[in-house]
């Protein structure tokens, strides 16, 4: 029987909306196969009393004869087919007002699918949540898109009939590298916490990813499998990711792979300069997308204003498909074994690596023993651009205290060298000067397999292992 891995705090978030004295519009988002459908319907073993799925790339006919499809489905057989979403809502009202249930609870999936052009669903929608089940207390109506700048522009940000009628939203994030481990134990898949680690490089957090993994297979062997064959399962993932989100999704396209090419990410100017965008409404409706959807992120160094945000690639396989997989053709077995320790790898792997630090950093902090503390999170680069001086993880606590984090990747334990250890003190020598901080600064370094120790590795106060990482 399937199980639910993880997603403790999700399931305890689904249990109180179904227990809440009153009605509930929850509003369910996040990437693109990152489980949302999945946790629902094993959440609730399917125990819906109406259930539509949207229809990719159907005209209104089609998703109103779906609909009566799943009316009917739901015991309502002699409902017609709808004339318009008003009816076909008006005949979900008349359905569940028979229920006898304490509860009536509803699964719209793939919302977005169903708002076609001209259709009024959204209107309709608002009609059945203000007209009849908020002023009720028994009615659970869960909606479900993946493509999370809908479910932000007309639900969540809506200016219209449902503003501030959301009564729950919950982003589904993706597995930690903990969660993966488990998933893969649920598969009868046994791999250390580095090759655990280097899938996560590749597949991010992402559980349908991970599924499509194969008993008995490396994870170099199964990369082959999925990436680079004709016929694998993940050879077209880019187009139809890209396509299924975002309307003229070629502009999107075209934004993320120039932000691949530049791992600490670019400025809305550097954007612009690029030639793949021109400034305006338009490029800011594009990365707001981007970031809602978990693609990049947005942030500001210490001392930066809001014109120098920097937007930087986070979506793990998209940045593997822009090191390894655009334009090539489909390739022999053992391509990916052969690329291990190349130039391209150690690339890609660094950048990569780095992300998985970023999307750990509770774990880090427990690792550090400041759990409790309170902490901001920011980066750094300095105003001298000549000098290239860059931190990419600052905890900044409570406690008078920065963590200065170093993130490195390596096969080895890593070895701190003259130039390197100068290199470091000229960082934050840089860094105390430009920020005046009167804060301790801790230098703490985060790799997979620790340091070597050295007469230069006593200048790291703290250490963060990939292991740790694992929690």
């Amino acid at each position: 029987m399937a199980t639910i891995i993880g997603r403790l705090f999700e399931q305890n978030e689904l249990q109180s909306y179904y227990q809440s004295d009153s009605s509930e519009f929850v509003a369910i988002y996040g990437r693109r196969r990152i489980g949302k459908t999945y946790l629902v319907r094993e959440f609730f073993k399917d125990n819906f009393d109406f259930y539509l799925t949207g229809m990719a790339n159907a005209n209104m006919t089609s998703q109103l004869l779906n609909f009566q499809f799943s009316i009917h489905k739901a015991g309502f057989t002699d409902a017609p087919v709808a004339k318009n979403w008003l009816f076909a809502f008006q005949q979900l009202i008349s359905q569940l007002e028979k229920s006898t249930k304490k509860k009536k609870l509803i699964f719209l999936d793939e919302l977005p699918w169903m708002d076609t052009a001209k259709s009024d669903f959204v209107s309709a929608l608002e009609h059945f949540w203000n007209g009849w089940a908020s002023g009720r207390t028994d009615v659970v109506l869960i909606v479900c898109g993946s493509s999370t700048s809908w479910m932000m522009n007309k639900l969540l940000n809506n200016k219209g009939g449902l503003h501030n009628r959301i009564t729950q939203r919950l982003k589904i994030q993706p597995f930690t590298l903990q969660e993966c481990k488990n998933f893969l134990q649920s598969l009868k898949i046994s791999w250390d916490e580095y090759q655990i680690t280097e899938g996560y490089m590749i597949f991010g957090g992402v559980p349908y990813y991970w599924s499509l993994l194969r008993k008995g297979l490396s994870l170099a062997q199964n990369v082959d499998v999925l990436f680079f064959r004709e016929n694998g399962a993940l050879w077209n993932e880019f187009k139809n990711l890209y396509a299924a989100l975002f309307r003229n999704s070629d502009k999107y396209t075209q934004l993320v792979e120039v932000m691949s090419k530049k791992s600490k990410g670019l400025t809305r100017d550097e954007l612009i300069k690029s030639g793949k965008e021109k400034s305006g409404g338009g490029l800011s409706k594009i990365l707001e997308d981007l970031e809602n959807c978990g693609f990049i992120r947005s942030y500001l160094s210490i001392g930066k204003k809001s014109r120098d945000r920097i937007y930087q690639l986070t979506d793990f396989y998209t940045l593997f498909y822009f090191h390894f997989l655009k334009g090539i053709p489909a390739i022999a077995d053992n391509h990916w074994s052969t690329m291990i320790d190349t130039p391209q790898h150690r690339t890609w792997s660094g950048y990569a690596f780095e992300q998985v630090c970023l999307a750990h950093i509770p774990q880090i902090r427990q690792s550090l023993g400041i759990s409790g503390v309170h902490c901001k999170y920011a980066a750094w680069h300095s105003k001298g651009l000549e000098s290239g001086a860059q931190i990419d993880l600052l905890i900044d606590r409570n406690d008078s205290v920065i963590n200065v984090c170093e993130m490195k990747y390596s096969i080895h334990p890593f070895t701190i060298g003259k130039k390197y250890a100068e290199n470091l003190r000229n960082k934050i020598g840089a860094f105390k000067e430009e920020t005046k901080t009167l804060k301790s600064l801790f230098l703490t370094f985060i790799s997979t397999f620790g340091l070597k120790q050295n007469e230069y590795s006593g200048m790291v106060q703290n250490e963060v292992k990939m292991e740790n990482l694992f929690v």
